[in-house]
């Protein structure tokens, strides 16, 4: 079969497949995040000022940035759980680069962004052409990232981080008319994403992938370069997210750096409507997903909640959002 008929072929199913610019749960989250915002100006007015909404901007950043790549990895119907461990390698590398080598910081995150992609395309690799369960290699490989985090950390934390990651989004100089420098870039980031995946054929070629990988493969799709491609940015996102996890904190950065964001960005993701079954997501809802659960974090701190609240109404939104999924995919599968 050529190319061309290939690509006939493949047609149909990605129509099928690819959901509409606008999701129904895009626009139920827009709702949530507004309603919680106007309640959470009502009982801490402090929240909607500026000093407020910035550093929650900038939260959102890496988890949004990351959660793009995770976004695709999830609509081929795979998963990363190594993300966290992935973080702390590439945040402690560029913390090392900067302190102890005084490199100049486009070179720091370079070489965070291709120590990322390296870390991406181990587990896209081994994931593509291994065809062992993605959540079986990214267990094993989070271990193996966070080992060689704590080996370059030697059991200490790294001090003294130079004030040049501000750019990124602390202070004046990581701002441009209010907005963090970290939060455009995400919002960048998501863009170019949500274009590609619409208008391209690699994009549309995820979404095939995720609805029925066999069919995606007589349909003329290479599933294994795709897939490997869906972990290798992820895995780049991953390097320019840990600067970003490194610039929203102190001149001080410790070893657990990395704990708890791959849950963080998953649940971003699969708030924001992608499908855990895969062939269906968005990058728009990743997006608004991340804004909601940092929202949660951020309100339950202003109120002087006990910090667990936060966990339990993600895990809701959590279990809400996947329900949903699964109700949508049964009554898809009765209409068949």
């Amino acid at each position: 079969m050529t190319a061309v008929a290939h690509e006939r072929a493949s047609k149909p199913i990605v129509k099928r497949i690819l959901p509409p610019p606008v999701t129904g749960q895009e626009l139920v989250l827009v709702g949530v995040i507004a309603v919680l915002w106007v309640l959470l100006g009502i009982f801490t007015p402090s929240f909607l000022s500026p000093s407020s909404i910035q550093p929650l901007l900038v939260s959102v950043a890496p988890i949004a940035l990351i959660g793009v790549g995770m976004t695709f990895i999830i609509i081929t119907a795979g998963i990363d759980v190594s993300v966290g461990g992935a973080i702390a390698l590439c945040a402690v590398v560029t913390a090392k680069l900067l302190v102890n080598y005084d490199v100049p910081l486009i070179v720091a995150v370079l070489v965070s962004m291709v120590l990322g992609t390296v870390l991406g395309l181990i587990n896209g690799t081994l994931i593509a052409y291994g065809r062992v369960h993605a959540i079986i290699i990214t267990f094993g490989t989070a271990n193996i990232f966070q080992f060689f985090a704590l080996r370059v950390f030697g059991s200490s934390t790294v001090n003294g981080i130079p004030s040049t990651l501000d750019v990124f989004g602390r202070g004046e100089s990581g701002r441009t008319l209010g907005v963090p420098h970290s939060f455009a870039i995400t919002i960048l980031v998501v863009l170019i994403a949500w274009w590609y995946l619409r208008n391209t054929a690699g994009g549309r070629h995820l979404f095939a992938i995720g609805g029925n990988e066999n069919a995606a493969r007589l349909a003329g799709v290479k599933v294994q370069p795709r897939v490997v491609f869906a972990y290798v940015a992820t895995g780049a996102l991953v390097g320019l997210g840990a600067c970003f996890f490194i610039a929203a904190g102190t001149s001080t950065l410790d070893q657990g750096v990395g704990a708890g964001r791959e849950l963080a960005v998953i649940a971003a993701v699969v708030i924001g409507g992608t499908s855990i079954l895969g062939g269906r997501g968005s990058v728009i809802g990743t997006l608004l997903g991340a804004i909601l659960v940092q929202t949660v974090n951020s309100g339950v701190t202003q109120l002087g909640w006990p910090s667990q609240l936060a966990n339990l109404f993600v895990g809701i939104f959590i279990i809400i959002a996947v329900g949903t999924d699964l109700l949508r995919e049964r009554a898809r599968r009765s209409r068949a």
